[in-house]
């Protein structure tokens, strides 16, 4: 339950939409059962079956004593104006409770609309928001397809099986307690034997619920790893074709799809069965009643009169809608709590990259960036190792290696996309962990081998994470990059759409747009991870040429894949299996006769 109290948290916010929704339904409630009491016993006082009451009764707040008020003023309005009148009469005041009955009805859902709707979205916020601040290593551990599918299907079936029934869980336990409250001053016996039979109905409900629950887990786990399957297939569909694979992939996706197919009929037939179970069992508590209830308005000296057992059961049977709407809402809830389940497991992922409660802004950076003894667990193995660096403000520090040697690691730590695991790093003397990791990160800007561009305009690319932008800066960094005559060539020139991932652009067009987004973000801290490694040479240059002005006087961490592009950094460090093995200036450690020279023999190699 704790999962379900957890899920209406996001409905309190929407407080007073609720009480409202409550006001309206106790409002319909009222009218509802108003016609309802009213019904039989005016016909048959209409029809003569009743004699009439000439005398005034007293008024007291009882069942019985407002309907032998209201006898008495149609038996009034019969022998005064007559039948036709009267009819008249109580056809205007059942048509009276219907239009007010309804009217509550609209104005429930119409307030409970905005908080069902807030809810989810508060909760898509904070799904949002938690995977944004998770570090990389959160999504090696985590199919994409399957946190899209906690997002967005999980989040649907919450909203449909869980909030979607809010309104039922406010509504009928009401509904059915007025009815309850009214039948009790009707006929207290009859009323009792109704309260003992309707939990062992209730227990049956039950069992099956708590299968459905379990099954539906094992439902939306089938259904991530379709979407699974399916993003893996779009990202890959290249090398999918490259080799052949469709058949391979075909047969993947259709186990799988079957798999779910039959594990979903399964689900949907244990939640079918609620309704006719629910209505089954309503209806043997029906048979019951009459039973009961005959032998106590036939038996010699009866306790209940035959106009008042017929309105007990015509109320007993509005009672079943409401019952079997709460057993249908008690079932989709247990099939939402697996959704409520997966989407919490996001939410309540540790944040291993936390901002300390007293982190304190930094707004420039004046001296140096020190790495001190770092070292980083991945897992169960250090991937890092004693990793010690100076890098003075202004200088340029390059980090090369063989695939796999931890190079991108180390970058990765000093925006505190990893937090260390050992050791620190010291920005102008104070650990990282100890900034805000908003300031932190606007001191860097970042260019990478994989320049991610989004679905939108060059322009906004260009000014990404920045507001009030102007047309003439944008430009301007385009210009340093030397991506502003091949923007200008384009059909829509800065407004052009590239594309997902930019995929209307070629891979040198796409590196030198994230380079003028680094340009226009102006950082004092620039770190470059292999950011020409994927170019062709014409492209590589254009490219260099854009880092190069760029990294003028600038403090410029370098991942470096081509040595040709680092060969006037003030210090080149060499990585292997996670430690400096080699470190100096390109002549120096060319003298050495060691790895980085071999690094360089085999470049030229080629």
């Amino acid at each position: 339950m704790k999962k379900l109290y957890r899920i209406l948290s996001y409905v309190l916010p929407y407080w007073k939409q609720v009480t409202l929704n409550t006001f309206f339904n106790i409002l319909t409630i009222v009218f509802s059962l108003f016609s309802l009491a009213l019904l039989i016993p005016f016909l048959n006082l209409l029809f003569g079956i009743n004699k009439l009451i000439t005398v005034k009764p007293a008024l007291y707040f009882s069942t019985h004593s407002m309907l032998n008020y209201l006898n008495y003023y149609i038996s009034q309005i019969i022998i005064h104006q007559g039948k036709i009148q009267a009819l008249v009469f109580i056809c205007i005041i059942i048509l009276v409770s219907f239009f007010f009955k309804n009217f509550g009805r609209y104005f429930a859902m119409f307030f409970m609309t905005t908080a069902r709707s807030g809810a989810i979205r508060g909760i898509r916020d904070d799904i949002y928001s938690k995977l944004l601040i998770q570090p990389l290593s959160y999504y090696s551990k985590n199919k994409k397809g399957d946190l899209i599918t906690r997002i967005t299907s999980d989040v649907q079936e919450v909203e449909i099986s869980i909030l979607n029934q809010v309104e039922s869980l406010i509504r009928d336990p009401i509904t059915i307690i007025a009815y309850l409250a009214f039948m009790i001053s009707m006929s207290l016996r009859l009323s009792i034997f109704i309260l003992v039979i309707l939990p062992l109905t209730g227990l049956i409900i039950g069992a099956i619920g708590r299968n459905l629950q379990k099954n539906s887990m094992i439902l939306q786990n089938r259904f991530a790893g379709l979407m699974a399957i399916i993003e893996e297939s779009i990202s890959g569909l290249r090398v999918i074709k490259g080799f052949n694979a469709i058949p391979y992939f075909n047969r993947r996706f259709e186990a799988m799809n079957k798999e779910y197919c039959r594990k979903q009929v399964s689900v949907y037939r244990r939640r079918d069965l609620s309704s006719p179970l629910s209505e089954f069992l309503s209806s043997l508590v029906i048979v019951m009643i009459l039973w009961f209830g005959g032998q106590m308005v036939l038996s010699p000296h009866p306790t209940i009169q035959a106009a008042d057992f017929i309105t007990f059961i015509v109320v007993f049977s509005q009672v079943i809608p409401p019952s079997k709407s709460l057993s249908q809402s008690f079932f989709n809830i247990k099939k939402g709590l697996a959704s409520a389940e997966r989407i919490f497991e996001v939410l309540d992922a540790d944040e291993v990259i936390e901002e300390k409660p007293d982190a304190v802004s930094i707004e420039s950076f004046e001296k140096e960036i020190k790495f001190e003894n770092v070292f980083f667990k991945y897992q169960k193995h250090f991937v890092i190792k004693n990793i010690n660096i100076l890098i003075p403000k202004g200088k340029m520090i390059a980090i090369v290696g063989e695939s796999g040697g931890g190079k991108s690691t180390i970058v990765d730590l000093l925006p505190r996309f990893y937090d260390v695991t050992k050791g620190s790093i010291l920005l102008d003397g104070h650990d990282i962990r100890d900034y805000k990791i908003s300031k932190l990160r606007g001191l860097m800007g970042i260019v990478s081998q994989d320049s991610i561009l989004f679905n939108d305009t060059v322009f906004n690319n260009i000014a990404f994470g920045m507001s009030n932008v102007s047309q003439e800066a944008v430009e301007e960094a385009a210009k340093v990059a030397n991506a502003h005559d091949f923007i200008l060539k384009m059909e829509d020139g800065y407004e052009a759409n590239v594309g997902d991932r930019g995929i209307k652009l070629s891979g040198g067009q796409r590196q030198r747009i994230s380079i003028a987004r680094a340009v226009l973000a102006n950082p004092e801290i620039l770190i470059l991870d292999e950011a020409t490694s994927s170019l062709d040479t014409a492209a590589e240059r254009l490219v260099q040429d854009a880092l190069s002005k760029i990294m003028k006087n600038r403090t410029t961490l370098v991942i470096a894949h081509r040595l040709s592009t680092i060969r006037d950094a003030d210090e080149i460090i060499v990585i292997q299996k996670g430690e400096i093995v080699e470190r100096g200036h390109h002549d120096v450690l060319i003298k050495q006769n060691g790895i980085y020279k071999r690094l360089q023999d085999l470049q030229s190699f080629k």
